[in-house]
């Protein structure tokens, strides 16, 4: 129940603030990739601000994400080591006894 007041009081706010910032900045803004020649329409485009925005804050979750599993690919395979020695160990006969040392009962 917390999760759910805690979710709503913060992602609510950022929708409104998400929202207002798109119908804020609808005016078309050129981006061009040729930084020696800017008036080149063949590398500019004319998109509104809040699609910049966008897509820049997009790009970065992908980027966090991919440095993130990257960064986690040693514990996921420690983590399919030891689920491959436990299906090895659960897939394995019993252990015989008759390698074990015998206790012999004496009869007191």
């Amino acid at each position: 129940m917390a999760n759910r007041i805690i979710l709503v009081l913060v992602l609510v706010p950022l929708a409104v603030i998400i929202i207002a910032l798109a119908v804020a900045n609808r005016a078309l803004v050129p981006f061009t990739i040729d930084p020696f020649n800017p008036g080149n329409p063949a590398l500019t485009v004319h998109w509104p601000l809040f699609t910049y925005l966008f897509a820049s804050a997009v790009l970065g979750m992908v980027i966090g994400s991919l440095a993130t599993w990257f960064r986690q690919g040693r514990y996921r395979r420690d983590a399919r080591e030891r689920r491959k020695e436990v299906d090895k160990l659960r897939k394995a006969p019993p252990a015989v006894a008759r390698n074990a040392p015998q206790i012999k009962h004496s009869a007191s």
